[in-house]
């Protein structure tokens, strides 16, 4: 690109105008994502960033659900809460699923004391688009992404969600932000071996 130097100047000089730097998503904690990549022979998302204190470390100190079904889907959960200071709460809460052999929504038990089947992610709520993922927001999540705002979005014939706890200290708009940071620094680790 080039561009003109100074308005109404009589000098004709050219710039050159240097494209902007865009950073590459890192996954922090590759060894973890890659073992589960493999464990479940298909792609993963680690997510590049997290928010503070966070971090996305597989069998860290706040990864509190770490569990692969025989389906070969997976759920890391990663928790934080403050209970040390009085008069304050807050909790940061962030899940990552995986459903590498499905396309449609699992279902979920409707609560407590009700067995009645319901889609574990309902209400959408329009689509989000970052690092080349077209995500759809997703307000009414059950099981562990109850009271969880879910952005879901399909790759290679799977199914993945990401999704953050509704919570001080994050209203609404906190969260959809978050989420979209959280989707636009994903980097996806295939498996070293599939079956």
């Amino acid at each position: 690109m080039t561009l003109l130097a100074g308005c109404g100047a009589s000098s004709h000089k050219l710039l050159t105008a240097r494209p902007a730097v865009v950073t590459k998503p890192r996954c922090a904690y590759r060894a973890g994502w890659q073992r589960l990549a493999n464990q479940i022979a298909a792609d993963v998302y680690c997510p590049g960033w997290l928010p503070d204190p966070l971090t996305s470390q597989i069998g860290g100190t706040g990864n509190n659900i770490n569990i692969v079904s025989p389906d070969r889907s997976y759920l890391e959960s990663f928790i934080w809460q403050d209970t040390d200071t009085p008069g304050v709460s807050g909790l940061l809460h962030v899940i990552l699923r995986g459903y590498p052999a499905r396309t449609k929504i699992p279902t979920c038990l409707g609560g407590v004391n009700d067995t009645t089947p319901v889609p574990c992610f309902a209400a959408p709520h329009g689509q989000v688009s970052e690092n080349g993922i077209r995500a759809t927001l997703y307000t009414v999540n059950q099981d562990a992404d109850a009271w969880h705002l879910l952005l879901l979005w399909h790759h290679s014939g799977g199914l993945y969600t990401v999704s953050e706890h509704l919570d001080p200290p994050l209203d609404y708009h906190g969260v959809v932000s978050y989420l979209k940071r959280e989707l636009a620094s994903l980097v996806l680790i295939a498996p070293t071996r599939r079956t």
